[in-house]
């Protein structure tokens, strides 16, 4: 997501940070800052845009400290703007913050309420200003007792105006290092950033406190106690530490959901356990007199939308359709008052997604879109806005935008079903306690990493392969064909399973593959009847279901076990595995995984 650097040495600061910036520029960012100290006072500029505007910014600016920070922001809270860069400075200290302060409203009143006017609409400067409000002259302790305060995940990277030449830093939820030089040392959040200087580094654990002068690094507890640390020495090269040691931008992608879920859900549960909007300005009763949804995207976005319109009209008895949106504006749609329409796009610049909001917002439909990039043009321009934060994604192919979106859809068909009375606040939580509970599960599904891979070594010369599912699996099915399509280059198709038997059956031959996808334990009798359908015409079955759900082992080739709780959160498991089977396929069958043929990451053309 973002980006850190922290220097303190002999060399120009200033340098040192825009190049380390440049190293992090892998991860996406819509603007860029530095601090550093300049005649025993903090001098902070920052800029809108690449770290270029930065640097023309700097040009006009003869800087010679030898100590600084620099980050570039992935933007939040708050569209991109020179105002909301880090970093954000007041009299006494200046601070760069990856991460999310999740309880940044109740900061923000409180300092208010002691005379602290805010500037910009960031979480971070609350941080920065409690912290301020906290100090009475030893840094380490202020931060302690703010932290106290602060909910959610952080690194800071701190510069206090009395105390020059030192950096300090603390991690919780949000990785950060320091790095050792000679008679130098630097802060970072990613090992690129500093790999030209050194390789020797100490890897902050949670809630240790590191201050670094030129001369050493000392850490601290989170109870005060000094630390000694172990010194690592990095082997990468910088392409390498850009993965964070994976082989591909993909892959890292897939391993990161669990993290990437816990922050899009975590901030939208509330104290009660049930969802909360209300930081994304979603009034508390939007849904209550909406009489029909549409639901709006393209490609991986659609397939998110798909499973919405089944936990919509399950929970919350609202009747969804499902758009492609290149296909919406062109069937003349019905458009009426009392509708809503829900836009998914990761980029939040899907052309043909644009298109459909703005179609929508000329008939007097209302908006809400689920984008992954703040300050996105589908996020301006629609009425209410849900960020997913996922962090920026590499790969074309999109692997943890989809788990995201569809942990919103959870959310958001909670929150529609308690609108609307047909869930209660007992159910909701238990619900959500669930769908929370499922990241553990995730975490468990990535390690059938090895099965997986196994199993996608013997799609090396498959030329057709087919993807089956019921219900919410159908969708599930979509997606595994599509990752599958872009990254292997297979031809594959995806079926409900029980339209099999009305043309698509013809299509199964001996040892043709078919993954099966049963994660809906209701519908599981159903599933096996279609499954021993495509057994009995020489289909090779790989299925994929529940470990505990009783199955005639006979039906299928092969079987895959997810650690399913609820059925109704199948799919977060389900997909891990057809995003990793894409994986390993393309990687057996020399594709280029992170950028597949004739595709692009965003898609700005109709």
């Amino acid at each position: 997501m973002c980006g850190i650097v922290g220097y303190t040495g002999m060399k120009n600061a200033a340098q040192v940070l825009l190049e380390g910036l440049s190293n992090l520029e892998y991860r996406g960012y819509d603007s860029a800052g530095i601090s550093v100290f300049e005649n025993n006072a903090l001098y902070t500029v920052k800029a809108k845009g690449r770290l270029a505007d930065l640097g023309k910014k700097l040009e006009s600016h003869v800087l010679t400290s030898g100590c600084g920070i620099g980050h570039t922001r992935w933007a939040t809270h708050g569209e991109p703007s020179d105002t909301n860069a880090h970093p954000h400075i007041t009299t006494k200290l200046s601070l760069v913050h990856n991460g999310i302060i999740e309880n940044y409203n109740q900061v923000k009143e409180f300092l208010q309420g002691k005379g602290y006017v805010f500037e910009s609409q960031t979480d971070t400067e609350t941080a920065a200003k409690l912290i301020d409000y906290c100090y009475q002259g030893d840094p380490e302790a202020a931060i302690r007792e703010a932290t106290k305060i602060l909910e959610g995940a952080y690194a800071f990277c701190i510069l206090f105006a009395d105390h020059p030449g030192t950096i300090y830093c603390l991690r919780k939820d949000s990785p950060l290092i320091v790095a050792l030089g000679e008679g130098e040392n630097f802060v970072a959040s990613d090992m690129p950033a500093i790999l030209r200087f050194t390789r020797n580094y100490y890897l902050l654990e949670e809630g240790e406190i590191a201050c670094v002068t030129p001369e050493k690094v000392t850490v601290t507890g989170p109870d005060g106690s000094p630390i000694e640390k172990k010194v690592q020495v990095a082997s990468w090269n910088v392409e390498q530490a850009q993965k964070g040691g994976f082989d591909h931008f993909m892959i890292k992608e897939i391993y990161e959901q669990p993290t990437a879920i816990h922050s899009t859900m975590h901030p939208r549960l509330g104290h009660d356990g049930l969802p909360d909007f209300s930081a994304s300005d979603i009034p508390g009763d939007l849904f209550q007199n909406v009489t029909k949804l549409n639901i709006i995207a393209c490609g991986t976005a659609m397939h998110a939308g798909m499973l919405g319109k089944a936990l919509m009209e399950k929970l919350a008895r609202l009747p969804v359709e499902v758009d492609m949106a290149s296909e919406f504006r062109y069937r003349d749609p019905i458009l009426t008052q009392g509708q809503m329409a829900l836009v998914i796009s990761q980029s939040g610049e899907t052309a043909d997604s644009l298109a459909a909001l703005r179609l929508c917002k000329q008939a007097g439909v209302p908006v809400i879109a689920i984008v992954n990039v703040a300050g996105s043009s589908i996020a301006r321009e629609a009425d209410y806005c849900i960020y997913t934060y996922a962090g920026p994604e590499i790969a074309v192919a999109s692997t943890k935008a989809y788990s995201v979106q569809i942990n919103l859809m959870y959310m958001l068909a909670v929150s529609c079903a308690l609108q609307r009375g047909t869930m209660t606040e007992e159910a909701a939580r238990a619900y959500l306690a669930e769908l929370y509970a499922t990241i553990d599960r995730v975490r468990q599904t990535l390690d059938l990493a090895d099965t997986i891979k196994e199993y996608a070594q013997g799609l090396k010369e498959v030329s057709d392969l087919f993807f089956i599912g019921r219900g919410i699996d159908y969708a599930l099915a979509l997606e595994g064909s599509l990752k599958l399509k872009e990254v292997s280059y297979i031809h594959s198709e995806a079926y409900a399973a029980g339209e099999l038997k009305h043309g698509p059956i013809a299509l199964i031959s001996n040892n043709v593959p078919v993954i099966a996808m049963a994660t809906q334990r209701d519908l599981l009798p159903k599933m096996i009847s279609n499954i021993k359908e495509v057994k009995a015409r020489g289909g090779h079955v790989l299925l994929i279901t529940g470990e505990d759900y009783e199955v005639d082992l006979s039906c299928c080739d092969q079987i895959m076990r997810l650690p399913i709780g609820d059925d109704a959160f199948g799919p977060m498991l389900g997909v891990i595995v057809l995003q990793m089977l894409a994986y390993f396929a393309s990687i057996a069958r020399g594709c280029d995984v992170d950028k597949p043929r004739n595709l692009a990451k965003s898609v700005t053309v109709e």
